[in-house]
């Protein structure tokens, strides 16, 4: 019962953020979804509702490194995703967090992409 209340507040603080922050050609709106294992993050562009770029700590480059903890697998998605990004032409992007804490993963997340050319 206690998840369940976790995840109705996440929820609610998903629909409060998403009623502000939006993805258009100019500045796609990047959106990170934290999971207990992994943790994914996708460039979404919602004038034309389209996935432009995503990418994930279970594709074969991150999941092959076993013994990485969780906050290195962040560092590493949020590179992979400049990298993806300035490949399809994208520069700046609005960040949304999609509920969680910016903190953590999600904080380390951005910092990488910020790092590798990314303007959040």
């Amino acid at each position: 019962m206690a998840t369940d209340k976790k995840v109705q507040r996440r929820l609610k603080i998903k629909r409060r953020i998403r009623k502000k922050v939006f993805g258009t050609a100019d500045s796609p709106r990047m959106t990170v979804f934290r999971s207990n294992k992994h943790i994914s993050v996708q460039i979404i562009d919602d004038v034309k509702r389209v996935t432009l770029v995503s990418a994930s700590s279970r594709c074969k480059e991150i999941d092959s490194l076993k013994d990485t903890n969780k906050v290195a697998q962040a560092v590493l998605v949020g590179k992979m995703i400049a990298e993806k990004a300035k490949e399809a032409g994208i520069n700046k992007v609005t960040f949304d967090r999609n509920g969680y804490l910016f903190h953590g993963r999600v904080l380390t997340l951005a910092n990488a992409a910020r790092e590798a050319g990314l303007t959040i």
